[in-house]
């Protein structure tokens, strides 16, 4: 096996384990774990010391993964995913398999398909949604980078994929909500 392969083992162990990881996507560095397992994202918000009122987002290898786990993907929504620039849409979960508390308030979740290959082959090896969140304490900046990352995020995960195999854009993902009504707003451009 060779170094990548040998991080997607680390990585889907980890998330199995019901472990938490550090990993680069393809915005920002990000911790993440099992979207599907309550006390994994129990130790996310712990780990970022968030409140539970703020939701995190899943990461998805394909529509059909988001169709499994989340809601319908209609044309507009897939043309939202498969947008060029990263983009998590909002939508409502409606097929009640992720965690309950990482459900909104609201009935809502955010997703997003990463094209990076490392997100890719992770999430294809592992089946299910990753949660993913940016690599920073509650409050504080995104990392730009690895070397950015607070040291209590380094040592608080259970896997870290080496800080050599650094992030995408070093840019969060723009932020969509899609409304009831089907119009779309946007919340972070």
């Amino acid at each position: 096996m060779n170094a990548f392969n040998d991080f997607i083992f680390a990585a889907v162990d980890t998330l199995l384990r019901g472990g938490t990881l550090l990993y680069p996507t393809d915005t920002i560095w990000g911790i993440g774990c099992d979207a599907t397992n309550y006390a994994a994202v129990e130790k996310l918000y712990s780990l970022k010391q968030r409140d539970h009122g703020k939701s995190m987002l899943v990461l998805c290898a394909d529509e059909e993964m988001v169709e499994r786990y989340v809601a319908p993907v209609g044309d507009s929504v897939r043309e939202l995913l498969s947008a060029e620039s990263p983009t998590t849409v909002i939508m409502p979960q409606m097929r009640g398999m992720l965690a309950s508390n990482l459900v909104a308030s609201d009935g809502t979740i955010g997703v997003r398909i990463p094209r990076m290959d490392f997100c890719q082959s992770m999430l294809a090896s592992f089946g299910r949604p990753d949660v993913s969140t940016s690599a920073n304490l509650s409050g504080c900046p995104s990392p730009s980078s690895f070397a950015d990352i607070d040291s209590a995020i380094v040592g608080g995960v259970e896997y870290c994929v080496p800080s050599s195999y650094d992030s995408g854009s070093a840019r969060s993902s723009r932020i969509v909500k899609l409304l009831p009504d089907g119009a779309v707003q946007v919340i972070r451009e």
